[in-house]
């Protein structure tokens, strides 16, 4: 009568092993990015583990992420808290949620190497939780390169303004980075970009902008590689206005220059351009810049002490180089009569008075006049300015800007 007793005992040691395995197994089982459920109801890890898919795009521990794509998504799911700091001082960087609740990301570009933490929290249909944290750095200075560029966004020029980058490193990798900057206009025309060095690419039609018409700049260069081991940070679009269109004349033989809007002609002013000794470039030229007074003085552009003047009112820059067009109120000192004579170290001076005040030809000038605007000097006898001192690169032939474009 023994046996039976024995034979029970075996099973129940059985049953008893196959259970403490199972919970063995159990024990075992979960995520550590997961919370599981407390159902009770003895179900499987995958039905008590989140579905939530949260990912953090730059991993933890690494160097290189990107200022502009950095941020959070999640599948499966919604992101319930995300939080993002700068390492080193625990300030919070803003940042938005998705109207779907599936992605995170700064509201500002990252600074570049820089160490940032993210934490984030995501629940799945089932409310389940979900959480992921990463420590990285942002691509350093050294490793990346940004363009500045112009014009700026938002901003009304005149018909020729180009779209002008000049970038803080060289760049040997030319047609990756041009083939990466679009810009097109609504006016149809064809732009083309054109290197002048490893630093400059300007873009242009082969004509003036029609005026009226609305430039879009595209710029998508985060992540490209424009030299060895140096890549681009830069995502972003921008868009701005061509006016009406002003070509102004200055012919340097009669002095005066006239000016022509749309086609009919607004002014015809006396001028003193270039002196004999120091005539003024001839070409087209486009106001790069606009300060209703301004400091010149010569030694900075090569002329010693001649002159020192620090309040040359209404003066409009032409080129790199040091040409304006401005208001000059010394012009009378023993001088003859504007529009008899050049007397200038190769800017062009127009009738002003000191304090940038006052019904002057000067002040007309400039309150009618926008960056982007082109004036074109005749006459002189300088030779023509070269193309890539200033935007002037309409002194160019087509042919020629066309040859140097990398794509």
């Amino acid at each position: 009568m023994t046996t039976p007793d024995i034979a029970s005992r075996r099973a129940l040691g059985a049953v008893a092993a196959l259970m403490a395995g199972a919970l063995t197994l159990t024990a075992c089982g979960g995520s550590a990015s997961a919370d599981d459920e407390k159902d009770g109801g003895g179900g499987t890890d995958a039905a008590r583990t989140s579905v939530a898919n949260l990912v953090i795009s730059a991993k933890d521990g690494s160097s290189g992420a990107s200022i502009n794509a950095t941020g959070v998504t999640v599948g499966d799911g919604r992101l319930t808290d995300v939080r993002m700091t700068v390492a080193e001082t625990g300030a919070a960087v803003p940042g938005a949620v998705s109207a779907d609740g599936g992605s995170w990301k700064p509201k500002e570009q990252l600074e570049r190497g820089t160490k940032y933490r993210i934490t984030a929290k995501a629940k799945d249909a089932n409310g389940r939780t979900a959480a992921a944290d990463s420590v990285f750095t942002t691509v350093s200075p050294a490793d990346s390169f940004i363009g500045t560029y112009t014009p700026d966004g938002g901003t009304t020029v005149g018909v020729g303004m180009p779209v002008s980058f000049t970038f803080d490193k060289a760049i040997s990798d030319r047609k990756s980075v041009q083939s990466r900057i679009s810009v097109t206009s609504s006016s149809g025309q064809e732009v083309v970009g054109h290197w002048f060095d490893a630093r400059r690419l300007d873009f242009r039609p082969q004509e003036y902008w029609k005026a009226g018409s609305k430039v879009t700049l595209k710029i998508d260069l985060d992540g490209v590689e424009g030299a060895n081991g140096v890549y681009g940070v830069q995502k972003k679009t921008v868009s701005f206005t061509v006016g009406r269109s002003q070509v102004s004349t200055v012919d340097a033989g009669t002095q005066t220059m006239t000016v022509v809007r749309d086609g009919k002609t607004l002014k015809s002013l006396p001028v003193s351009a270039g002196s004999a000794e120091n005539p003024t470039y001839n070409g087209q030229m486009v106001i790069s810049e606009k300060s209703e007074e301004t400091h010149m003085d010569g030694s900075t552009v090569g002329f010693g002490g001649e002159y020192d003047i620090p309040d040359v009112p209404h003066a409009m820059r032409l080129s790199r180089s040091g040409t304006f067009i401005h208001g000059n109120y010394w012009y009378d000192q023993g001088n003859p009569p504007f529009g008899v004579q050049g007397t200038s170290h190769g800017c062009v001076g127009l009738r002003d008075v000191q304090g940038a005040q006052g019904a002057t030809d000067g002040k007309w000038f400039f309150d009618n006049s926008l960056i982007g605007d082109v004036v074109t000097v005749e006459n002189s006898p300088d030779g023509t300015i070269a193309p890539d001192n200033g935007l002037n690169g309409w002194n160019m032939a087509w042919s020629e800007w066309v040859a140097a474009s990398a794509v």
